[in-house]
C-alpha cells in the first residue's frame, strides 16, 4: 500500500525548512526588540474555548473546527486560530496579577488545523505567527503592535504592503451599528444567503464579510461603522490616524473592513499585498486587531487586549530567495582514507563541533574522488584529509576549496589551527 500524506497537509523539507527557521528567528529577534516573549500553547483545547471566544455563528465554529470527544468523552477541538488559546493561558495561569509588568506581551508560532478547500497558501494544516499585548487600552499600544508587523515583514524583504484600518468603535457604538444594520437588511432578508440569514439574528456584522456574491451586492450599500461611531470611539480613531501619521505610516481607512471573530472592537487592521505568487490578486497576509473582551469572556478579569495573526504558507509564497539571509554553511568536510581514519573521524567531528565548527564526513566508505566531489557539492570551506598514514604521524591535509591552498597541521591541535586558519 502506497501511504499519501492527507489531503490539505504538506511535507516541509529540509529545503524548505531552513527558511522557516530563518522566518522564525527574525520574528523573534524583532518581537523581542519590542519586549514580546514566545508562549506556547497545547495544539487542541476544550471545545469551549474556541466556541465562546470565535462565537458559534463564524465559519471557524459552524464550518472548518476539527473537534472530537477523547476517550474521556471530553469535547475537544484542534485550535484554529492562535489567539484563544494564549487567553485561555493568560486566565489559568493568572498572568494579569500584580506581579507581572502590564501590558504582559507574548508571541506564538504554530500550527492550526481548519477543515476548508485546500489551495495556494492556505492548508488545512497550516501554521501562524501571532502576537498579544495584554492589559493596557492604549491607541499608542495599537500602533507599537501595527508598526511592529510592518517591521517584521519589510526585514524579510517584503515591500509595498497595503496598510488597512478601521474602527469596530465601544459597545455602545457597536449597539447603535447592530440595529442600524438590521434595519438595513432586512428588508434583504429573502435574498440573502442561508448562512446571512442566520447571521442576521445573531450578528449582522458578519453579513459584511460574506464571501456570497449576491450578498457582497447587497453589502456595497451598507452603512458605515463610521457614522455610528460615539464620539468617545470617534476622538480615539482620529488619535490612532495622528499617531500612525507621525510614524509616516502609509495607510488607508476601509470603512467596510470587519473581523471574522466575534470578540473584535475598536481598531482593526489588515496588510495586504499584491503578488505574481498569488496571480497578481490583492491578498491578506496579516490581520489583527483590539480585543477588549475576551479576556473576561474566559473566565478572567476585565482586560484589554491587541494582537494580530499572519499565515506562514502565505508568507513563504512571497518570499523571494534573495532576500533570505540564510547561513546553512559547511565549515569542514572529513575526507577519510582506511580504517584507522574512520574510527579516529567520529572523535576529530565531535571536537571540532564542540568548539563551534559545522562538520560532516562521508559515512558510505567511498572513494577519494567522491569524498572530494561531494565536499565539493555541499560548498565546504575546508577539507581535512586524514589517512592511516596521518593518524600515525598526527597530521592532517587541510584545504581551502575556495582558492585550493593546502596546508599540514597538527592533527591533536585541529580545531585551533583552523581557527587560526580562519582568522
Amino acid at each position: 500500500m502506497r501511504y499519501q500524506k492527507p489531503k490539505g497537509t504538506m511535507d516541509i523539507l529540509p529545503s524548505e525548512s531552513v527558511k522557516w527557521q530563518y522566518v522564525e528567528s527574525v520574528a523573534q529577534r524583532i518581537f523581542s526588540r519590542y519586549r514580546f516573549s514566545e508562549i506556547r500553547t497545547p495544539i487542541f483545547e476544550s471545545y469551549e474555548v474556541f466556541e465562546r471566544s470565535s462565537g458559534d455563528t463564524s465559519d471557524i465554529v459552524s464550518k472548518e473546527m476539527y473537534d472530537f470527544k477523547d476517550k474521556g468523552d471530553r469535547h475537544l477541538a484542534l485550535r484554529p486560530e492562535g489567539t484563544a488559546g494564549v487567553v485561555r493561558a493568560y486566565v489559568e495561569n493568572k498572568l494579569y496579577g500584580p506581579e507581572h509588568i502590564k501590558p504582559y506581551k507574548v508571541w506564538y508560532k504554530g500550527p492550526m488545523f481548519r477543515y476548508e478547500r485546500p489551495q495556494s497558501g492556505r492548508q488545512r494544516q497550516f501554521h501562524q505567527i501571532g502576537v498579544e499585548a495584554f492589559g493596557s487600552d492604549s491607541p499608542e499600544l495599537d500602533v507599537e503592535v501595527i508598526t511592529m508587523g510592518l517591521n517584521f515583514l519589510n526585514e524579510l524583504g517584503i515591500k509595498n504592503l497595503k496598510v488597512a484600518i478601521n474602527t469596530l468603535g465601544d459597545p455602545e457604538s457597536r449597539s447603535s451599528y447592530h440595529k442600524a444594520l438590521v434595519d438595513y437588511f432586512t428588508p434583504f432578508k429573502d435574498q440573502l444567503s442561508d448562512d446571512s440569514k442566520v447571521r442576521l439574528e445573531k450578528n449582522p456584522l458578519r453579513i459584511l464579510d460574506s464571501k456570497d456574491a449576491n450578498d457582497k451586492k447587497i453589502v456595497a450599500n451598507a452603512p458605515s461603522i463610521l457614522d455610528y461611531l460615539n464620539d468617545a470611539s470617534r476622538e480615539r480613531f482620529e488619535y490612532l490616524k495622528k499617531l500612525l501619521d507621525d510614524l509616516n505610516v502609509n495607510y488607508e481607512v476601509d470603512s467596510t473592513m470587519v473581523r471574522g471573530l466575534d470578540y473584535y472592537n475598536h481598531t482593526i487592521f489588515e496588510f495586504m499585498v499584491t503578488d505574481p505568487a498569488f496571480d497578481n490578486k490583492e491578498i491578506t497576509v496579516l490581520a489583527g486587531g483590539r480585543y477588549n473582551g475576551l479576556v473576561e469572556e474566559l473566565g478572567g478579569p476585565q482586560t484589554p487586549g491587541i494582537g494580530f495573526g499572519l499565515g506562514v504558507e502565505r508568507l513563504m509564497l512571497l518570499l523571494k530567495d534573495e532576500d533570505l539571509v540564510i547561513n546553512n554553511d559547511l565549515d569542514v568536510y572529513l575526507v577519510t582514507i582506511g580504517q584507522k581514519a574512520e574510527q579516529a573521524s567520529v572523535k576529530i567531528l565531535s571536537n571540532l563541533r564542540q568548539v563551534g565548527f559545522t562538520a560532516d564526513k562521508d559515512y558510505l566508505q567511498r572513494k577519494i574522488k567522491a569524498q572530494f566531489k561531494t565536499a565539493d557539492h555541499l560548498q565546504a570551506k575546508y577539507t581535512v584529509t586524514i589517512g592511516d598514514d596521518e593518524i600515525e604521524n598526527n597530521t592532517a591535509n587541510v584545504k581551502n576549496m575556495a582558492t585550493g591552498d593546502q596546508i599540514s597541521v597538527a592533527l591533536d591541535n585541529l580545531a585551533e589551527e583552523l581557527k587560526k586558519i580562519e582568522g
